[in-house]
């Protein structure tokens, strides 16, 4: 059977926006896929919908859809996206109105059943990550352009893939295979050498958007349409692999995917194979991402130029202490970064930035009593004052995490799994996951017939280590890759050696314990290894290094997208026969 292809035209709410054209121009493609939705969107999202009801979904999509939605047509292309976030029957609306004034006959579906807000008081949103087989009766059923809300990014993957060669729900290892390449395509160009640790090697400039070829048996080609820019090769595929994932089982709701199965072979240029990929009956239960407002939040930079920085700085601490003293914010946070070099021949290189943040629950407390007594200092403190810009009265931040709840019919499962299920009250917040076809039929998607509490895997035994030979202090980045990411309050860093030697010093010398001491963040902090030998890496958890999340702003890199480079640039004694 010809292999289904598939292609990403959006990894994030913001990605380029000429994108969706060139996918449907550049070449042959069956379905584009857009993923629109991030833990920081869903917020955004949300406090649109506060303002406006029939808000709540991504308002950037539409207009790229007008530009393209007669190609899309003329080609036979369907695009499957979660651009609906919060409303998806909303988004669908909208494009039935578009598709009616261009006079275009485009049949338009969703997916409904994620929203569990009402279940979780107090949250702006909370929102079940369902999976692909709402998608897949959609496309069945003969939808154009099929909108859905929270789902698995891979589920825009999984759905079509599903739906055209006929997969059922226990086809596991089949639905691992695309659930791996829905993966790869899910953040659009880091898949084609964006946000790559080697990126010299390729002209990234402009790199072109991912598509998969998937085969029946849920094997994959990862590549991109020829002739444009950026590369795929398998230290590209294996990066976003690393990406925002942990152990061993990479746990969905269609599947759990196991990513030591995961198999990497080159087949030319901009062509890599994905193959092996075993899978395994996803959890009892569903993911919930809830999104609450955390309080309110201020922020003052204080910019330390020339000699002195050290005293300027106590300075400015101790001028503001009474100000902090008389309503103390319930987190207080003083960072003094320097940026500054000795001698500098301009005046931003001589210069250092002492940054506070203060947060509470009352507005008041981090606004304008603090801001005010920031501001009073602009004559009276350190010679040379200023600040980056001025302090406000205070914004909200938000706060995420995550709880777990089953679908509607399912039956709930306790045991060796890391996900209390004993815990979740079924009255509150089971999903009801549903497929709204463009003719308004409602077929609900039955929850899977098998399930499987996750268990960890243990370690896989590692390879032979190097003989003893002469090493000297280099930064690991020479001999190994990284990419890191953001769940919840976790981060991730997924850490690839480019050669079987350096697999051999990687894997027995980047420890967790090594890790903590590279990045003294950590210290204090749960840090755990996960060795993935086919891919020649081994993925960190750290626990709790983002705070509450992205939205909180706990950290410079709320995100951690940077962390895995701040690795690479760490010493350590490396083998001269790898440098």
């Amino acid at each position: 059977m010809k292999p289904l292809r598939i292609g990403n035209f959006s990894g994030f709410y913001g990605d380029r926006s000429d994108a969706l054209r060139e996918m449907l121009t550049g070449g042959e493609v069956d379905v584009l896929t857009g993923d629109y939705l991030a833990e920081l969107t869903m917020l955004i999202l949300a406090r649109d919908r506060l303002k406006d009801p029939s808000a709540g979904y991504a308002r950037t999509f539409p207009r790229q859809l007008e530009d393209c939605l007669g190609l899309a047509h003329e080609r036979g292309v369907r695009i499957v996206t979660n651009a609906g976030g919060l409303n998806p029957a909303g988004l669908a609306g909208e494009i039935r109105r578009l598709a009616d004034r261009l006079g275009i006959p485009v049949r338009v579906a969703h997916v409904e059943g994620d929203d569990l807000t009402a279940a979780h008081p107090g949250t702006l949103a909370a929102h079940a990550y369902l999976g692909g087989f709402g998608i897949a009766e959609c496309l069945r059923a003969g939808a154009d352009v099929v909108v859905t809300g929270r789902v698995t990014d891979a589920a825009l993957v999984t759905g079509p893939a599903a739906a055209h060669f006929g997969w059922r729900p226990d086809d596991h290892d089949r639905l691992a295979g695309a659930v791996v390449a829905g993966h790869v395509l899910e953040c659009g160009t880091q898949a084609t050498g964006g946000n790559y640790a080697f990126f010299g090697e390729g002209d990234v400039r402009r790199p072109g958007f991912p598509l998969a070829e998937i085969h029946a048996d849920g094997s994959s080609v990862i590549t991109k349409h020829p002739g444009t820019g950026g590369f795929v090769d398998v230290g590209t595929v294996t990066a976003q692999l690393l990406y925002e994932t942990g152990g061993a089982r990479y746990a969905g709701p269609d599947v759990t995917a196991r990513l030591d199965t995961v198999r990497l072979v080159g087949q030319g240029p901009d062509r890599v194979r994905i193959e092996g990929v075993r899978g395994e009956a996803p959890p009892p239960t569903l993911k919930v991402g809830l999104n609450r407002l955390g309080g309110f939040r201020n922020e003052v930079v204080f910019v330390l130029t020339g000699l002195g920085i050290e005293a300027k700085a106590a300075l400015v601490r101790e001028q503001l202490a009474d100000a902090l003293a008389k309503s103390p914010p319930e987190q207080v946070r003083w960072e003094l970064v320097r940026t500054d070099r000795a001698d500098a021949d301009t005046e931003e290189t001589a210069s250092a930035l002492l940054r506070l943040v203060v947060r509470d629950p009352d507005q008041r407390v981090v606004g304008r009593a603090l801001s005010g007594a920031a501001v009073e200092l602009a004559l009276a403190s350190y010679p040379g004052f200023h600040v980056l810009a001025p302090p406000g009265k205070g914004a909200p931040y938000g706060v995420f995490e995550d709880v777990y709840v089953p679908y509607v019919g399912a039956t709930q499962e306790t045991g060796a799994s890391d996900v209390d299920t004993a815990q979740v009250p079924p009255a509150h917040g089971t999903v009801a996951h549903v497929a709204v076809l463009h003719d308004g039929r409602r077929v609900p998607v039955p929850p899977p017939r098998a399930t499987c509490p996750l268990a960890a895997v243990p370690d896989p035994p590692l390879p032979e280590p190097l003989p003893p030979g002469p090493t000297r202090r280099a930064p690991l980045g020479l001999v190994a890759g990284a990419r890191s990411g953001d769940k919840g309050g976790n981060a991730n860093v997924g850490v690839w050696a480019r050669s079987e030697d350096a697999w051999r010093w990687l894997a027995h010398t980047l420890t967790a314990d090594t890790f903590r001491r590279l990045i003294p963040e950590s210290r204090d902090l749960p840090v755990t290894r996960h060795p993935l030998p086919n891919l020649r890496a081994v993925n960190f958890v750290v626990e709790g290094i983002l705070g509450a999340g992205v939205a909180a702003q706990a950290r410079f890199d709320p995100q951690a997208k940077a962390l895995g480079e701040w690795l690479r640039s760490r010493h350590l004694d490396i083998p001269e026969a790898l440098l």
